[in-house]
């Protein structure tokens, strides 16, 4: 693939012309797909787990665009060739987009052939990986293949209308945890710069010391969002004792090295750091909870885990817990 939406023929000799000389000794056929589907990885040919008529075709996962109305990608396509010519871009596992497109339940990425055979397929919405063969008849090879809806739903769902996390029996704690910020007073409105609407950069946080405590952990969520409830926006752990604040702008990377060691963690959408709000326009406004715990310990969860991950290695060693409350809403449609 060169550019957005154009695929040129498997006979292109990769890193040997360039793509004008190409386009200079030969007119290819071009096919198209939808903007946005964010193509990640391509595999020439299937494996023997497929019929013949699949071996000449390529296959490419579709990770897909978060912000795109209607959604595309979130799919493996199959790319047609004729005599080495790309012929059509048509669906051949679907089904990872649910609620009208609204969300999904997985984000292809990686792709790979087995040694049986079949197709491997990373998604990393929820760290696995799903195995794609062929098991039908020969008037089944049109139709395209439908994601295990039931068990995905169910993993993609863990998490899902659940308490806050301060609420929850894996934060108990004796102690109280006072928390302020310079960038929002409590239960008033974040400015737009925190926000997705804007710049996105995260708000400045601070805490009184616990005694006692090793390290502290920060989790924000969004109880009103819907269909994820909370929608998980932001969680840091491994803070050391000696810091009781953070700055406006942490960046937004797994392991940070100021303070050193200090971890991020996924967030609904499915990326490390901060994601800041980003409520529908029109809606009231959300609360977003910015959560400060005290530990006695530093944890042993690697980086990139999830908020529940991060909630169970806390388990029994929370000391003390406090929050500070920011709401946001966006009343006019934002410029494209």
């Amino acid at each position: 693939m060169y550019g957005a939406g154009e695929i040129y023929p498997q006979s292109t000799p990769v890193g040997e012309i360039t793509k004008e000389q190409w386009k200079a000794r030969s007119t290819p056929m071009v096919v198209g797909y939808t903007a946005h589907a964010a193509p990640m990885q391509w595999v020439w040919g299937a494996g023997s787990a497929f019929p013949a008529e699949y071996q000449g075709d390529a296959f490419v996962t579709m990770r897909g665009s978060w912000n795109r109305v209607p959604a595309s990608g979130y799919e493996i396509v199959r790319v047609r060739y004729e005599n080495g010519q790309a012929k059509s871009v048509e669906p051949f596992v679907t089904g990872f987009l649910t609620d009208g497109g609204k969300t999904h339940i997985a984000r292809p990425v990686g792709l790979a052939l087995a040694k049986d055979g079949s197709l491997l397929m990373a998604d990393d919405a929820n760290g696995v990986i799903y195995r794609v063969a062929y098991t039908g008849g020969k008037a089944a090879a049109a139709t395209p293949a439908k994601a295990p809806a039931g068990p995905m739903q169910e993993q993609a769902n863990k998490g899902n209308n659940v308490p806050l996390a301060n609420k929850r029996a894996e934060t108990d704690a004796k102690g109280q945890l006072s928390v302020s910020s310079p960038s929002f007073a409590a239960n008033g409105m974040l400015d737009d710069r925190y926000t997705e609407y804007a710049d996105g950069v995260s708000p400045a946080l601070a805490w009184k010391a616990v005694a006692g405590a090793k390290s502290y952990a920060v989790i924000m969520e969004d109880p009103d969002a819907k269909p994820v409830t909370p929608f998980v926006h932001w969680t840091m752990w491994n803070i050391p004792a000696h810091i009781t604040s953070v700055p406006e702008g942490v960046q937004e990377q797994p392991r940070l090295s100021d303070p050193d060691g200090v971890l991020q963690g996924r967030t609904t959408r499915g990326a490390p750091g901060y994601y800041g709000p980003r409520p529908p326009v029109g809606e009231p406004a959300h609360r977003y909870h910015f959560q400060v715990y005290a530990l006695d310990k530093m944890l042993d969860v690697p980086f990139g885990a999830d908020r529940d991950q991060l909630l169970a290695a806390m388990k029994g060693h929370v000391l003390a817990k406090g929050e500070i409350v920011g709401k946001y809403a966006q009343k006019q449609q934002p410029q494209k």
